[in-house]
């Protein structure tokens, strides 16, 4: 009762206070703390790439580098030498290779490796039984086609002598019935001989005639067709002649000799050695000329010719080269030349390796960026340029041109007083903003 009496006193129906309607409340649930951090998490996830997304859009990739490890590098305008830099080995001007003419086996070596030769020298002696052995066939066969001559020639000589006499004795008859003719003629007119007897001496003295044609001929012919055996037979004893002088001359040549002065080099035979026919036995070098051989990347094969200009150091002091010759042959990615020597200072050695500055065009005036490792990765198609507050560096597309050793020239794409990275590009080359920083 105190109970309704209180809810009167505060002017709110009994039955409702009665009923409990009045405590039945609707309680909302709170979300987990979790849940909320994640919504948080990946709103600000969200908003990042938002704003890494737009950034890319306009300014393309870009990483965040230390300045301090980088080099930065002015562009400028002076004068471009146009050359390469080499290395050259000094070889001999001329060398005379010793090679077996024949094979055989060394029986004396008469000088050592690195002696100094006159024109002539011995050097070393070989033997070869099956060479003596082949000489002495040409000789039999020689002297067998001289005495093939000589019995041609014999018999040309009998048969000459075998037509004059038939000729002699032909005309001695042919005179003797001409006159027995001319006699019975007469005694004929005279009726003092048959007819019957002229007839047979008319016809005897035909036979003789004719004989005498034909003997002619028959002395003609023989001639003729023993002359051109005998050319024959000479001929071919010429060329055996010739080639005993050839097999002579092989004889000869296994006893080895110096063909001119020179030093002797890769000479390393033994005695008792087989050196097989064209083998090798060493080499004579001209011990006071001297050219420099030098290998160039085929990446200047047009650019190099005949009568072009380079230098070398030598003991402080420049030497002037030329070049001489150009071999053909590309191998491993490079070519060779060889270079004269405008003089020949003392203190030169064969094997020597000189560096060569080898120049390739007229020097000019152009824009110049100094040559550091980025042309290997960019192969000059695009640089790094570097802002004017030096706060980043942004990629560029160049166009180079000429390289050497110090500088490459710009051809376009880059103004003097510019700044660009000349270090490796190695770890940033897919990117397009470097922003540098000095921490």
């Amino acid at each position: 009762m105190d109970k309704i009496r209180k809810l009167k006193s505060q002017n709110q129906p009994v039955g409702m206070g009665i009923s409990g309607k009045a405590m039945d409340r609707k309680v909302q649930r709170k979300a987990p703390i979790g849940r909320k951090v994640g919504y948080a998490a990946a709103a600000l996830m969200l908003a990042a790439f938002g704003w890494w997304f737009v950034d890319t859009l306009m300014n393309g990739r870009s990483l965040t580098i230390n300045s301090q490890r980088i080099t930065v590098s002015p562009v400028t305008v002076g004068t471009f030498e146009d050359f390469i830099p080499l290395r050259g080995r000094l070889v001999p001007r001329s060398t005379v290779y010793l090679d077996a003419i024949e094979g055989g086996r060394v029986e004396e070596i008469l000088v050592e490796d690195g002696a100094i030769l006159q024109a002539g020298d011995p050097i070393a002696v070989l033997s070869n039984t099956n060479l003596q052995l082949e000489v002495l066939g040409r000789e039999a066969a020689v002297t067998e086609q001289l005495n093939n001559m000589r019995t041609i020639e014999l018999q040309l000589e009998q048969n000459r002598l075998s037509h004059k006499r038939n000729l002699i004795e032909i005309d001695y008859q042919i005179k003797r019935l001409e006159r027995a003719v001319a006699r019975q003629t007469d005694l004929v007119s005279k009726d003092l001989a048959s007819r019957s007897t002229i007839e047979e001496l008319d016809d005897e003295l035909t036979y003789y005639r004719n004989r005498r044609e034909i003997t002619l001929e028959s002395q003609s012919t023989d001639v003729r067709m023993q002359e051109q055996q005998l050319l024959q037979l000479k001929v071919a004893g010429d060329q055996l002649q010739t080639g005993l002088k050839f097999a002579s001359k092989n004889i000869d040549d296994l006893s080895v000799r110096a063909p001119l002065a020179g030093k002797l080099s890769g000479f390393d035979i033994e005695v008792g050695q087989s050196i097989v026919r064209g083998g090798r036995l060493g080499q004579i070098d001209d011990p006071n000329g001297y050219k420099l051989n030098v290998r160039i990347d085929e990446f200047y094969i047009d650019r190099v010719d005949l009568q072009q200009f380079a230098v070398a150091e030598h003991n402080g002091r420049d030497i002037e080269l030329s070049i001489s010759k150009i071999y053909p042959q590309i191998t491993e990615g490079q070519f060779e030349v060889d270079m004269t020597l405008s003089d020949e200072p003392p203190g030169l050695r064969r094997g020597q390796t000189k560096q060569v500055r080898l120049t390739l065009g007229d020097n000019s005036d152009a824009i110049l960026i100094p040559n550091g490792a980025f042309y290997q990765e960019t192969g000059g198609n695009w640089v790094f340029v570097v802002s004017a507050d030096g706060s980043e560096a942004v990629r560029r597309n160049v166009r180079m041109g000429r390289r050497n050793t110090e500088f490459i020239e710009v051809l376009d794409g880059l103004e003097p007083g510019e700044r660009v990275i000349t270090s490796p590009y190695t770890s940033y080359t897919n990117m397009d903003r470097l922003a540098l920083d000095e921490k």
